[in-house]
This record gives C-alpha cells, sequence and structure tokens, in this order.
C-alpha cells in the first residue's frame, strides 16, 4: 500500500510538472520579430456537433455558408470538446484551462449569485492584457456578476453583454421557448421583491439586463435587436484595434443557440417549425460572417479566430435544440433520457470547432486530434509569448502544432465530469484514452417529452471504443482482451489525476450562496427593474 501510495504521489507530481514545463516553454513558439498576434474566441451557446453544415457535408445544407468558408480557409476539429456539459463550468476551464475540481466551478451561477468564478483563479484575459493586448468580452459571462467577479475585473478592457444565459430574466417580446415564455409583468408600478419567480421555467418577474463594462444600460433588453447590438460592437472594437495598432483579445460569447431563440422571423410562423432553429443558425452565422469580415479588412494575415461551443444541444428544448448527428448516446437513450447537455454522453460535449488564420494555418484541413476547450489557455499565450503563473497545475495543452503544422498530437487521456443529472457537481465520472471511454457513472438530462434515466454506478465501467461505435450504443465485453487492457491502461491513469488533483495545493473553492441583494437591478422602484439608456 505505501510503495502504491508512493507511486501515485510521484506520477501526479510528474503529471503537473510535464504540464508546466510545456507550458513555460511557449515562448519559443512565437516568432519574437513579428507582431503579437491578435485572437478572436468566439463561443457558441448549446450548439450542437451537427449545427455545423461542414460536419455534415453529405446533407449539403447552407445554414452556415460563412462559418463553411472559415472551415474551407482553415481548420476543422472533428475530435474537439468542451471542458463540461453546462455553461458556468465549461466557461471557468475554458479560461483558466483547468477543470472545474481545480478551479472550483462545478456547476451553474445564478440571478442571485453573491460571488463566482474564485478570485484566485487566474484567466488568459488577465494575462494577455499584462502580456499588452486590449482584452473585450461580448456576450455571455454567467462567471459572477458581481463586484470583483465582472469581467472587467477578471481581465477584460471592455465588456457589454448579458451577465448569464438569456433565460434568466424576463423580456417584453420573448423568444421562442418550451415551455413558451410570457412577457414582463408590467402592470404593476409598484416596487416589486427581487426573488427568483419562475413560470413554466421561465424567469417571470426580473428583465433581463444588458451591461455595459460595470452599468446596466437595458432592462429588459430586446432580445430581437441584441445580435446586432454585439455585432456592431465586435466590428468597433476590431477596427478601433487596428487604428491603435495595439494587439487585442475578442472573446464573443453568442447568445446562440441557447433558447429562447430570437431569429428575424415572422412573429406569426408556426413556433412548431424547425425553420426557427434553421434561422437562428443563420443569425448566428452572419454575426460570425461580419466579425470575420471586419478581421479580414483590418488584419487578416495576422488574426487568429477561433469559433467552438460551450456545451451540445438542450434537448429538453425539442425543435429549438441543435443536433448531435452521429452522436446520439443510444445506450442511454434507449434506457430513457437525453443525451446531450448535462451529460457526458459525446453529444454532450463534443462541439464544432473551427481555427482560421490565414498564411498560417493550412486551408481546407482537417484534424482528429482529441483537444478540449481548456487548449484554448495554453494555446493563445503560446502564441503571445505570455508565460502563465508558476503556482499551479494546468490541464489544457498547447495546441499550436497542431492548429499550424498539422501534427496529430492532442490529449492522450481526457476527463469529461458531471455537470448536474447524476453523482456530485463535478465528479469525474467519464474518461477518454484514445478511442476508448470509459464511463463510471452513467445518468440522463430530461429528453425532449420529459423522459429522464436514471443514475447507475458501473464497476467495472462501461467501454465503448467510438472508432467503431460513435453512437455509443453497445460497450465492450468485459471478458475480452480489448476490454481488459483498455479498463487497466484507463484505471492507472484515471487514479493518477484523482490523486493529482487530490494533492494540488492550488485548488479552488466557488462560493455557490445566493441573496436576493445580488439580483442585477438598474431601478428596483420599477417593475422587473426597468430601465432603458441605451439611443
Amino acid at each position: 500500500m505505501v510503495e502504491a501510495f508512493t507511486w501515485l504521489l510521484l506520477s501526479g507530481m510528474l503529471m503537473c510538472g510535464l504540464l508546466l514545463h510545456t507550458l513555460h516553454k511557449q515562448e519559443g513558439n512565437v516568432d519574437q520579430t513579428s507582431k503579437k498576434p491578435n485572437f478572436i474566441i468566439i463561443l457558441a451557446d448549446d450548439i450542437g456537433w451537427h449545427d455545423l453544415d461542414a460536419n455534415q457535408p453529405e446533407r449539403k445544407a447552407n445554414h452556415t455558408p460563412y462559418l463553411n468558408l472559415m472551415a474551407e480557409q482553415g481548420l476543422r476539429l472533428t475530435d474537439f470538446h468542451s471542458p463540461a456539459s453546462t455553461c458556468s463550468p465549461s466557461r471557468a476551464a475554458i479560461l483558466t484551462g483547468r477543470y472545474g475540481l481545480r478551479n472550483g466551478v462545478t456547476h451553474n451561477f445564478a440571478v442571485g449569485s453573491v460571488a463566482g468564478m474564485p478570485l484566485s483563479e487566474v484567466t488568459f484575459p488577465q494575462l494577455l492584457q499584462k502580456a499588452g493586448y486590449f482584452t473585450a468580452m461580448i456576450g455571455k459571462w454567467h462567471l459572477g456578476h458581481n463586484g470583483l467577479y465582472s469581467p472587467t475585473n477578471r481581465g477584460f478592457d471592455y465588456y457589454l453583454g448579458v451577465p448569464y444565459s438569456n433565460d434568466m430574466g424576463c423580456t417584453d417580446n420573448p423568444g421562442y421557448d418550451l415551455p413558451q415564455c410570457p412577457p414582463c409583468d408590467s402592470s404593476r408600478p409598484e416596487v416589486i421583491r427581487l426573488q427568483r419567480s419562475v413560470h413554466g421555467g421561465c424567469y417571470s418577474k426580473v428583465g433581463l439586463p444588458l451591461i455595459e463594462n460595470s452599468s446596466i444600460v437595458e432592462q429588459p433588453l430586446d432580445l430581437w435587436t441584441l445580435t446586432e447590438q454585439y455585432k456592431s460592437a465586435a466590428t468597433r472594437i476590431i477596427h478601433n484595434a487596428r487604428e491603435r495598432g495595439q494587439p487585442y483579445l475578442l472573446y464573443l460569447a453568442l447568445a446562440h443557440m441557447h433558447v429562447p431563440l430570437a431569429p428575424p422571423l415572422s412573429p406569426y410562423a408556426s413556433s412548431t417549425s424547425s425553420r426557427v432553429y434553421r434561422a437562428s443558425l443563420r443569425e448566428m452565422d452572419s454575426l460570425v460572417g461580419a466579425v470575420k469580415s471586419a478581421s479580414d479588412e483590418s488584419d487578416k494575415d495576422n488574426t487568429l479566430i477561433w469559433f467552438t461551443g460551450d456545451n451540445g444541444p438542450w434537448e429538453q428544448k425539442c425543435q429549438y435544440a441543435g443536433s448531435v448527428g452521429p452522436f446520439m448516446g443510444k445506450w442511454q437513450t434507449s434506457r430513457g433520457g437525453g443525451s446531450a447537455k448535462r451529460t457526458t454522453w459525446e453529444g454532450g460535449h463534443r462541439v464544432p470547432t473551427v481555427a482560421y488564420w490565414p498564411g498560417r494555418i493550412p486551408a481546407n484541413t482537417t484534424s482528429a486530434s482529441l483537444l478540449s476547450g481548456m487548449d484554448i489557455f495554453p494555446t493563445l499565450l503560446s502564441l503571445a509569448g505570455a508565460t502563465p503563473p508558476s503556482d499551479r497545475c494546468y490541464d489544457g495543452i498547447d495546441a499550436t502544432n497542431i492548429l499550424l503544422h498539422g501534427d496529430q498530437g492532442g490529449h492522450e487521456f481526457l476527463l469529461h465530469p458531471n455537470s448536474g443529472t447524476a453523482g456530485r457537481f463535478g465528479d469525474l465520472q467519464t474518461v477518454r484514452m484514445g478511442k476508448y471511454k470509459a464511463f463510471y457513472i452513467t445518468g440522463a438530462a430530461e429528453a425532449c417529452g420529459g423522459a429522464t434515466g436514471r443514475q447507475q454506478l458501473h464497476d467495472p465501467p462501461l467501454i465503448f471504443d467510438l472508432e467503431r461505435d460513435e453512437a455509443e450504443e453497445t460497450p465492450l465485453d468485459v471478458q475480452t482482451p480489448n476490454y481488459q487492457a483498455a479498463a487497466k491502461r484507463i484505471a492507472r491513469r484515471r487514479e493518477e489525476l484523482l490523486w493529482d488533483i487530490a494533492t494540488d495545493k492550488s485548488v479552488s473553492t466557488a462560493d455557490y450562496s445566493t441573496d436576493n441583494s445580488a439580483v442585477p437591478c438598474c431601478n428596483p422602484r420599477q417593475t422587473v427593474c426597468r430601465c432603458h439608456t441605451l439611443g
């Protein structure tokens, strides 16, 4: 037992040491004689792997023409994964390069959250800011909206967006959702109590705020003009950066494809029509296209655009949810429940991803390297010649050579944490090693129609061969040599990483407490905190 303990300890130290060594060699990956590159990170919300036309060429769809063009002119990453299957944990891991069990963010923050992502965590915008970058964020934050937890205190010089998901507050003209959300209650002028009032899953009392820097500029915001506001702000930031001659980071966290959907569609269109989702996809794609065009006009050869998603589609929303394509999680769906967002089945975390950088990333290329949203942190720092703090362990890897030189590396081992359907939040219930994926816990989110699968523990784990069974339908027979060999290697690596995290002195703890006073409100004397200061 003592020998095993010592071996695990040394393995954990070696694991963290190798990650730090890799991160601190970053300056060799950037040409010090050239100017620093610009970065545009576009994060779609609740997007399906099959929502990108380029991932389904057999259908010859035309819902994402600008993203298709980006894929033709850049690199399509086919085995890229969000770090978690819900919003806050995924975003925190992207910004810090660390699993939720290290950065403390294991489930979503609320409208009344008093805190957010722990202040002990360091984000890549903070490090790029110190390296001379102008840093801007547009869109959904969902990592704490009060005081020091707001975006402008976590590394962004400028912020315009919604502090959490766009269904976490009412609007006067609601978008498409299931169940249908009512408009904000404006019938009573008296002072309202700032509390979560839910109607069929919709927040119906406090208006959805639009925040610029640290001020609420519109509450409730207009969902139907939000895309244009984001587009205008993004293109302005890109053009202003060119005029200043300063390298920039633009983190664009889209409202698409999260419900409620508010595409440019006749209000009389049938709410059961798939036209709503297709129109929303096209609207999202046009926003991406506008950003790409502005970038190409300003500094085309010196700007990396990286498009990806925070998690898979929200199946519970039926026709307002995206498509997982071949990643259907059939083992689970045959037993009830969904297998996308809020699960660790492939549909919950395999997300469409495209990287575009003319002259640097080879055009019309595809990579099957196993990568994660956590890799954005070390890759951007590497390209910028910036160095992260050495007092903590990181879980992302530098993907520079995969993006620029066609290397076929990637993660040898990747963990998929529970984000809210089975076990405790953050449990490392599913692991990926090469072509094999092992489930120690299964459970399902609510599917369209309301079915939910029950939690099950698996000892020995279920193991799927994704090369032969991307639908995750039939696990390997535990008696076969393939299963025995895979299970042994996976168990060893899983124990190593669990011990590494358990002995990590840089682990943070998030405060998930809530209070009515923490709810964003521009004017508590008006129903739904009503104010409009935008011109």
